[in-house]
């Protein structure tokens, strides 16, 4: 296989006659059935049916935070408890990438997307209609589970469809339907929950997934499951040092844009002393920033991928280093909300790189890679939340991410300088 790999790099050839360029790319496309190959419909057409599944989750997961408040009132518990319903959900994406990656080795990936997205769509509907606390608790663990195992197969599945220099495009489209969320799903969802109650958000979400697993069995490849697919051989990326340290770059150095995220809405309350109708248009700028970087970024990485890595997280850090000078003014907030949202971009480049490393496990490593963000999902909040109550004010959570995107830069350091060594 290696050495078909080193011709296929050395002589591409059109994507009628050869779909799936490069190991990672012909991992993913791996089972194919030759009646609705790649080719049959535009990749871009499939993109888009896969990005509808990023568009559900993306409001599920941030909309909820939003409306936090009034199901809390609703369910009659505090918000600070109403939170721990966030917090199952990231559990559940932590939790459910890995495991469904493995149990689910030697299924079609097709198929597999679909029952994803049926489960996905099924828990966030019976989130709407839970009657008290302990039950959203336990269906918003559920309604997690998918998050993490759906975008890592999908993301496979695009890169199956485009030759090895466009993967990270393809990836990237993916995700597309994550950051357009932020930017309008999750204010509409919002808007909806407010007007007509919390409830109607979570049955939109539902609907959404619902019509995913509709686009997805209609124009994703239909394939067939690996016969050498196995729990253990996708078990194998956890004995890889670079599948590790790719990991662990996600995990410390997004974890600053999350710090900044976290508290941006008190920042601009308490620091910027704006009104609270303008925090909704800033998110705006931060999920328009995060759009921008995926649909820049990805043309630098399949060109220099590791080198992209590298950038991000420079970039990352400079910007959020700015953060605390920017916060005092509305313009120059937003402008660097914009700037610290293409940094985004990381996950995307770390997803293809991944795909690089994993060998014969790619599922069980796309999916962790999702685990790993929420992992910075986490650490960012936690350690800003920290500098915030020890005194050093909301801005301070620019300077904490900073850090931590330093602490990225330097496991990448380590990632670079060993892949260099080993030429992987």
């Amino acid at each position: 296989m290696s050495q078909r790999v080193n011709t296929q790099r050395r002589e591409p050839r059109s994507r009628r006659s050869e779909p799936l360029t490069g190991r990672a790319s012909a991992d993913a496309g791996r089972g194919l059935n030759q009646d609705n190959a790649p080719g049959s419909f535009h990749p871009g057409i499939v993109h888009l049916a896969l990005a509808m599944g990023g568009f559900a989750i993306g409001i599920a997961e941030f909309a909820t935070m939003s409306l936090l408040p009034f199901f809390a009132h609703d369910l009659h518990i505090s918000e600070p408890q109403a939170g721990h319903a966030i917090s199952a959900y990231a559990l559940g994406v932590v939790v459910g990438a890995p495991v469904i990656a493995v149990l689910s080795a030697r299924m079609a990936r097709r198929t597999l997307l679909i029952a994803l997205m049926g489960f996905f769509a099924l828990m966030n509907g019976l989130s709407g209609l839970a009657p008290d606390y302990h039950t959203m608790l336990v269906l918003r663990f559920l309604a997690g589970l998918p998050h993490g195992a759906y975008f890592g197969i999908a993301m496979l599945v695009a890169a199956s469809l485009v030759p090895i220099d466009k993967r990270t495009a393809a990836v990237g489209r993916v995700l597309l339907g994550l950051t357009i969320a932020t930017t309008i799903g999750v204010p509409l969802a919002n808007g909806v929950g407010q007007a007509i109650g919390w409830r109607w958000a979570f049955a939109i979400v539902a609907g959404l997934a619902l019509l995913t697993a509709i686009l997805v069995l209609i124009f994703a490849p239909r394939d067939v499951a690996d016969s050498k697919a196995s729990p253990l051989r996708e078990l194998s990326a956890l004995g890889r040092k670079h599948v590790w340290l790719t990991l662990g770059i996600g995990a410390i150095g997004f974890g600053g844009l999350f710090s900044v995220y976290t508290y941006l809405a008190s920042t601009m309350l308490a620091v910027t002393h704006t009104s609270p109708a303008l925090v909704p248009v800033t998110l705006c700028v931060f999920g328009a920033g995060l759009t921008a970087g995926n649909i820049i970024v990805p043309r630098f990485a399949d060109r220099a991928l590791m080198a992209t890595a590298g950038g991000l997280l420079l970039w990352s850090a400079a910007t959020l280093a700015l953060y605390p000078l920017a916060a005092a003014n509305f313009w120059t907030l937003s402008a660097d909300v914009f700037l610290i949202g293409l940094g985004g971009a990381l996950a995307t480049v770390l997803q293809t790189r991944l795909m690089d490393v994993a060998g014969e496990a790619q599922s069980l490593a796309a999916a962790l890679n999702h685990s790993a963000f929420n992992v910075a999902n986490a650490l960012g909040p936690w350690l800003g939340g920290m500098a915030v109550a020890a005194g050093y004010g909301w801005t301070s959570t620019g300077l904490v991410g900073a850090g931590l995107a330093l602490a990225g830069f330097a496991v990448w350091a380590i990632a670079a300088a060993l892949a260099a060594r080993e030429g992987v």
